[in-house]
C-alpha cells in the first residue's frame, strides 16, 4: 500500500486493543503445501511464467520465519513474502523461467511506470515480460479503485455510532459515510473508472507477450459483512459497505476481463469461511498483520501465508481445469 505511514497507524491501533496482547514468538513457518495445492493431474508446461500485480499478489509481509521480503525479483520495499501465491505457483509447475513483479502499493500505471517504494525503486512491471512468455497471472485494481485505502479507514478504536457517522476514517472508522457522503459512493465510482485500466494493462500484456495465457487472479473473500470487536475493530455498517466493494471490484474485474479476453481465476469463489473474523489458525487474512496461521508480522489488511496458499490452490486448480 502506498499510505506507509497508515500502516504504522493501523498497528498502533491494534495495540490499543485486546488482540493485541496476543504475544507472537516469530518462529519457523509451517511447511509450504504447494505440492498439496498441485495435486492436479496433466498440468500444462509453461516455459516462461511472469506474476504481475500488487499487494495481494505481493502477499506483502514485514517479517516472519523466513526472515524479511524477498529481494530476488523486487525491492525489499515492495514486501514481497518467500511463499506468495505466485511463488507457490511456480514451485508445482516449475517453468524453466520465472519472475515476479508483484509490488505493494502497485497499480496499472505500475505496470508501464516505475514504482518508489521505501528505500528502492521497482521497474515498471511489465520489464519483466518478454516475447517468449507463455504465463501470466495479473492480481491488480484494488489500489486503483482505493479500495485498499478505504479498508484502513473502516478501522475505529470506539466503532460505534454516532463516532463512525462523522467519517473521520481511520482511527475512529466510519468508511461508509465518508465515502458516501452528499449521497455520491465514490469508492463505486472508482471501481467503475477503473475497468478502462484494467482492460488496457491486460492488452499491454498481450502486445509484449502475444502468445501468453493470461490469467486475472481476483480478490479473496476475506472481508466479511460485519464486525467482530476486538478481533475487527469496525462497525457492521461500515464492514457491510466495504464488503460489498470488493464484491463489486471483482465483478468489474470480471468485466474488464472478459473485454480483453483473458480468463479469470476466481479466488473469491474458494475461500468463503476464512474471512478476518474467524479463528487465528482459519482465517487467510489479518485485520492488523499479525498472523498465527504461518507466524508472521505483515501489512495489516492483507492476506497471511494460509491465503496465499489458497490462492495458489486456486490458480493451480484453473491451470488443471
Amino acid at each position: 500500500m502506498t499510505q506507509h505511514s497508515a500502516v504504522f497507524r493501523v498497528l498502533a491501533l491494534a495495540l490499543a486493543t485486546s488482540f493485541a496482547t496476543t504475544c507472537l514468538a516469530v518462529g519457523a513457518a509451517p511447511p509450504s503445501q504447494a505440492e498439496e495445492a498441485g495435486a492436479v493431474t496433466a498440468l500444462p508446461r509453461y516455459e516462461e511464467y511472469v506474476a504481475l500485480g500488487d499487494s495481494w499478489t505481493a502477499d506483502v509481509v514485514l517479517l516472519d520465519g523466513r526472515g524479511t521480503p524477498d529481494t530476488r525479483y523486487a525491492p525489499l520495499g515492495c514486501a514481497q513474502s518467500k511463499v506468495n501465491y505466485p511463488k507457490l505457483v511456480e514451485q508445482t509447475i516449475r517453468p524453466a523461467t520465472f519472475r515476479d513483479a508483484s509490488c505493494g502499493a502497485a497499480t496499472t500505471d505500475h505496470f508501464a511506470n516505475s514504482q518508489s517504494v521505501l528505500l528502492g525503486t521497482n521497474e515498471p512491471q511489465f520489464a519483466r515480460l518478454t516475447a517468449t512468455t507463455d504465463l501470466v497471472t495479473v492480481g491488480i485494481g484494488g489500489n486503483d479503485a482505493g479500495i485498499a485505502a478505504a479498508g484502513l479507514d473502516c478501522l475505529g478504536l470506539v466503532p460505534l455510532t454516532p463516532i463512525t457517522d462523522l467519517g473521520i476514517g481511520l482511527p475512529l472508522g466510519g468508511c461508509k459515510a465518508k465515502y458516501t457522503r452528499g449521497g455520491v459512493d465514490q469508492l463505486s465510482q472508482q471501481i467503475v473508472a477503473s475497468e478502462d485500466k484494467l482492460v488496457a494493462a491486460f492488452e499491454g500484456i498481450r502486445a509484449i507477450s502475444p502468445d501468453a495465457r493470461i490469467l486475472a487472479v481476483n480478490y479473496m473473500d476475506v472481508v466479511p459483512d460485519h464486525g467482530c470487536f476486538p478481533r475487527l475493530a469496525a462497525s457492521d455498517t461500515d464492514m457491510k459497505y466495504i464488503s460489498g466493494k470488493f464484491r463489486e471490484l471483482n465483478t468489474m474485474i470480471d468485466r474488464a476481463a472478459a473485454r480483453a479476453a483473458v480468463e479469470v481465476v476466481d479466488t473469491f469463489a474458494s475461500t468463503g469461511g476464512h474471512d478476518l473474523c474467524t479463528g487465528p489458525f482459519d482465517r487467510y487474512a489479518e485485520a492488523y498483520g499479525l498472523s498465527l496461521n504461518g507466524v508472521s508480522i505483515g501489512v495489516p489488511a492483507h492476506p497471511n501465508s494460509a491465503g496465499a496458499e489458497a490462492q495458489a490452490r486456486a490458480v493451480i486448480a484453473h491451470l488443471g481445469g
